[in-house]
């Protein structure tokens, strides 16, 4: 018969390895002068940091997709051919939505962004600007990125790279300073552009605006005018009166979306509220920047001294 055997209650040692607020307290007080020693460093730091920071200001256009004002047209035409074009193998176009899209996507490209910096040479004030002199409204290049006088790249590089910076460079530095948001309710569309300099920022969103309305309008254009060269082939093919009465019909509405989209401007957008050259400066937050580095300088002297504390307790 076996006999259950019971094992006695162990004694647990108690080990004192909790946290004692008064002691972290103490510890904290006698360590009050790394505490203010580092909090003073990064303060310092943290002002001369932001004292150091150039001014930046922000340019911004609102603007509404120009295709709201036609849409029930174009949904009208769309209803109404749009399964006759299906079939043709060619497509309509879907409205206000898709050319907003469309053209909000062509915005941020690396393509679009490219091409706007060749056309108006950015190259140099993108890559190179250092300052604003507020005096003669001109922007001041950094001397170890550009030599104004040689008019030659000077920066340093990697070996085996150029010193003229590359599109993708360009691109990179472009799309820091380009922001874009869309209402969400009133679709409304704000674009904008933060430089050095506020002359800069204005020209650059209002020259945005122009190109961005021209490139898609451009593309629009093609599209049509393959469409409709498409159906005057397919006119020529068939022989079946019917589908030459489709394919018309399919023509003549694409003439008359070229003819309007020929004589229209602001194509994908229209400027509600244009750019002007800002008075106020957008950053840097120097206070924000001042306020982070007393409170970082803070929390790690704090973490310095509880560190010190806690391996004087264990020894």
């Amino acid at each position: 018969m076996k006999e259950n055997y019971t094992l006695p209650p162990q004694a647990y040692s108690q080990h004192d390895d909790e946290i004692d607020l008064k002691e972290l307290f103490i510890a904290l007080w006698k360590g009050k002068w790394i505490i203010i020693f580092t909090t003073f460093v990064f303060a310092v730091g943290g002002v001369l940091y932001a004292l150091s920071q150039p001014n930046t200001y922000k340019a911004e256009a609102i603007l509404a997709s120009a295709s709201d004002s036609k849409s029930g047209g174009l949904a009208a035409m769309a209803s109404q051919f749009g399964g006759l074009a299906s079939l043709a193998g060619i497509s309509l176009g879907g409205g206000g939505t898709d050319t907003k899209a469309i053209a909000l996507a062509t915005l941020k490209s690396r393509q679009f962004v490219n091409a706007f910096v060749h056309k108006y040479d950015l190259l140099v004030p993108l890559m190179a600007g250092e300052k604003w002199n507020e005096a003669q409204d001109t922007l001041l290049l950094d001397p170890e990125t550009y030599n104004q006088e040689s008019h030659k790249w000077v920066r340093e590089v990697e070996p085996g790279k150029s010193p003229k910076p590359t599109d993708w460079e360009a691109y990179k530095e472009f799309s820091k300073l380009i922001a874009v948001s869309e209402s969400k309710d009133n679709g409304l569309v704000t674009l904008s552009i933060t430089h050095l300099s506020p002359t800069i920022a204005k020209q650059w969103v209002d020259w945005l605006v122009i190109d961005l309305n021209a490139w898609v309008k451009k593309k629009s254009l093609d599209e049509t005018r393959s469409n409709i060269h498409y159906l005057e082939t397919q006119v020529e093919k068939t022989k079946i009166a019917d589908m030459q009465s489709v394919f018309y019909q399919l023509i003549e509405e694409q003439t008359k979306n070229l003819m309007l989209a020929e004589v229209q401007e602001e194509f994908a957008f229209k400027v509600i509220d244009p750019a002007v050259v800002p008075e106020e400066k957008a950053g840097p937050k120097r206070a924000l920047i001042c306020v982070l580095a007393v409170l970082l300088g803070g929390m790690l002297g704090m973490g310095i001294v509880l560190i010190r504390f806690a391996f004087a307790k264990k020894d």
